[in-house]
């Protein structure tokens, strides 16, 4: 012992000499070194423990404390009530740190005697999560490492997990990722792979409960005969805090023009047109069939689409940089699952229907994750502040498709079309936003017409999860003959009918909409669209309440026809 002693006395003046010479390391050894002291940690199968005060004789919770948080004198017990508990030592003596929390009870009286469960403390932080299963909530992509858009595989709702390990602990005690065990491999060995905690639940009775306030306003949203597209009451709806990125701020009222390949790598005139209006976001082709540019994602995951891709990384870069430099808010689209270049090197990712293989399966994974893949890559080399992503469905066949009962969709996880695109939104909003990006969807206007499309889009599944949602109501496309010479009247019909959609949620994706930025109609033009009839359009969105912004399709990029109505970005 005197030992012992001796050399805690060395160590101490050592520590002070540090410290005298202002070493702050050598600060906080000196704080946390007591020689017989024996250090604990606040442990609990939730994010936060609870603490004990006698009070007139009992026992009484005093407060709660992050779990994770260091205990001194995790040896010294006192039973009470025939109960064993921890005595913290001089009473309320946690270790504070970011990891620590205080009620007003217990910094009231920091001398007075404070108790711990000994079930709520261990010696190692390999023990401070105590959680042993879990249930899916809300379906969950199941990650194969900590970080990384790599998929293992999916769970759905219901499904139970068993936690063998986590991630990391946030600062108020809860769980980013926890580690489960999901299966076998044919060898008998444990498959385990990483799911969000977000989306799970304690008991299996809260994982197969709904939400009720929003569950309730869609369950009976039907079409007049069955379109294959699945149930509106098997999607997910469980409200989303709506993020925001420091640096990266969301474009809310998004004044944008549409870049297709070609004039993203040749941006002079319509920099020019940017600064000349109160335009304020670009939408800019990233993979449109064809690449803008020579991906490395691309060149390993589809080596048809690398080859054919327009232009360099450098040169696609210059022409990002040019729109970046005039103020706008960088939107990268991606059209996902019609890709008939990917298709020609994986026609084992796409829906097989008699002879043809060409359309790449929503219910693919490999498909996602290429997709995502790409978007992250793109973010990261040319700064994009958020990720567009068309084509988010299945082909507009799918309904002949499924009633034929001769297609082969890829359905490996028995999952149906409405599902498979709201999952799909799901993986990839949390990729992206774990990486700063925000996330938008197209679909088609027919989505806002309150049924599960054949194709799989239903509105409120997909406005529940993505930043924004753009929707393409053309007046050509939206009614019978003439509604494109009726630019306000036939927006303003739709627009109300989006609304009521985006009202069926609590916390609706802000709705930015494509409107029609080319002659009409599209297959034999008649009328020239100009300032007046875009004009028209985006009043009518804004008189129903849809105030996210908007985009005029042309998918030429004409400048000449943006010069023509240039005067809509104005505000």
């Amino acid at each position: 012992m005197k030992a012992k002693k001796v050399l805690g006395n060395l160590i101490a003046i050592v520590l002070l000499t540090l410290v005298a010479a202002g070493s702050f390391g050598a600060y906080m050894l000196l704080t946390l070194y007591e020689p017989d002291v024996e250090f604990g940690f606040a442990a609990n199968d939730e994010k936060n423990v609870p603490i004990y005060v006698v009070k007139d004789g009992t026992l009484t919770e005093a407060g709660r404390v992050v779990r994770g948080v260091r205990i001194k004198n995790y040896a010294d017990r006192e039973r009470i009530d025939g109960v064993m508990y921890i005595k913290l030592i001089n009473g309320y003596e946690l270790l504070t740190g970011p990891m620590s929390v205080k009620t007003e009870e217990t910094e009231a009286d920091k001398n007075e005697a404070y108790y711990m469960k000994p079930r709520n403390s261990t010696l190692s932080k390999t023990d401070i999560v105590q959680e042993k299963e879990a249930y899916v909530r809300t379906p969950v992509t199941i990650y194969e490492n900590a970080s990384g858009p790599e998929i293992a595989s999916f769970a759905a709702k219901g499904t139970k997990f068993e936690i063998t390990g986590y991630d990391r602990m946030l600062a108020d005690g809860s769980i980013y990722k926890y580690k489960v065990a999901y299966g076998e491999s044919k060898e008998g060995a444990k498959l385990e792979g990483y799911v969000y905690s977000r989306y799970l639940a304690r008991t299996q009775e809260q994982a197969d409960a709904v939400y009720n306030k929003v569950y309730d306003n869609v369950k009976n949203d039907k079409y007049d005969m069955e379109l294959y597209g699945g149930k509106t009451s098997s999607l997910d709806y469980y409200p989303r805090e709506r993020v925001a990125f420091n640096n990266n701020e969301f474009c809310s009222d998004a004044r944008t023009m549409y870049i297709n390949g070609t004039a993203a790598i040749k941006p002079g005139n319509y920099v020019k047109l940017i600064k000349e209006t109160d335009c304020n976001a670009v939408v800019i082709d990233i993979k449109d069939g064809y690449l803008t540019y020579k991906s490395d994602v691309a060149k390993e995951m589809s080596p048809s689409s690398y080859e054919t891709a327009y232009a360099s990384v450098k040169d696609f870069k210059k022409g990002v940089d040019a729109y970046k430099k005039s103020g706008a808010y960088l939107i990268g689209r991606i059209v996902v699952f019609n890709d008939p270049i990917y298709a020609k090197d994986h026609p084992e990712d796409c829906i097989k229907y008699g002879g043809d293989a060409g359309w790449p399966s929503a219910f693919s994974r490999n498909v996602w994750e290429y997709n995502v893949k790409l978007a992250l890559e793109a973010a990261k080399l040319f700064g994009f502040n958020e990720i567009q992503f068309d084509y988010v469905r299945f082909p507009e066949s799918s309904y002949e498709m499924s009633q034929s009962g001769k297609a082969n969709f890829r359905n490996a996880y028995d999952e149906e079309k409405g599902q498979a695109v709201q999952n799909f939104c799901i993986y990839a909003a949390d990729m992206l936003h774990d990486n700063g990006v925000y996330m938008s969807v197209d679909v088609f206007g027919e989505s806002a017409y309150g049924y599960m499309t054949a194709y799989g889009q239903y509105w409120p599944g997909i406005a529940n999860v993505v930043d924004a949602i753009s929707a393409m109501p053309y007046t050509d496309h939206m009614g019978g003959d003439g509604t494109w010479e009726k630019p306000y009247e036939t927006m303003l019909t739709w627009s109300k009918k989006a609304k009521k959609q985006q009202d069926k949620i609590e916390n609706p994706a802000a709705a930015r909409t494509w409107i029609t930025g080319y002659n009409t109609p599209h297959w034999n033009p008649t009328l020239d669209y100009g300032d007046k009839e875009l004009k028209a359009q985006v009043k009518a969105l804004e008189k129903a309440g849809l105030t996210g912004g908007f985009i005029p399709w042309n998918a030429a990029s004409d400048i000449g026809k943006y010069r023509q109505y240039k005067a809509v970005w104005n505000n």
